[in-house]
């Protein structure tokens, strides 16, 4: 599963020199492409309600338990900074979680240097672009290999 946060629907048009300009299609057919290349298919989702990333996250992990979904490459968006909801969705499920963010979120404001997703996740990737999600879909490939 790749699960988005809120306002990544606005890629493309919001901040384009912090995020660049690849829209939120680009980067699920980009996901996609990788995906297929693969072996896998994936389950692209966005939402800008803490609780539906929640239910997406429970649902990972009965999928996960079920042996049919490597993991979740998550970017929690700015939620990162304020859902312990969201942390202890992904512990309780016992979801492996690739947090990945678009920005470098450390060298931004100080409000973005904390992370509640962070103590829970498998691995980080930061300051990718928009590539950080290909990396993060690889680590989950690695960790299951």
């Amino acid at each position: 599963m790749v699960l988005n946060g809120p306002n990544l629907n606005l890629l493309g048009q919001r901040e384009p020199e912090q995020y660049g300009s690849e829209s939120l299609q680009d980067v699920e057919a980009m996901c996609r492409t990788f995906a297929e290349k693969e072996g896998y298919s994936i389950d692209f989702r966005q939402s800008n309600h803490e609780g539906v990333l929640i239910d997406a996250i429970h649902e990972a992990g009965v999928q996960i338990k079920a042996g049919e979904m490597l993991g979740v490459v998550f970017n929690p968006g700015a939620y990162t900074h304020t859902s312990i909801a969201l942390h202890d969705a992904i512990k309780g499920a016992e979801v492996p979680v690739i947090e990945v963010h678009i920005s470098n979120v450390h060298a931004r404001e100080a409000f973005r240097h904390n992370s509640y997703i962070s103590p829970c996740a498998e691995g980080i990737v930061v300051g990718m672009g928009t590539f950080g999600y290909l990396l993060g879909m690889q680590g989950l490939i690695h960790k299951k290999g």
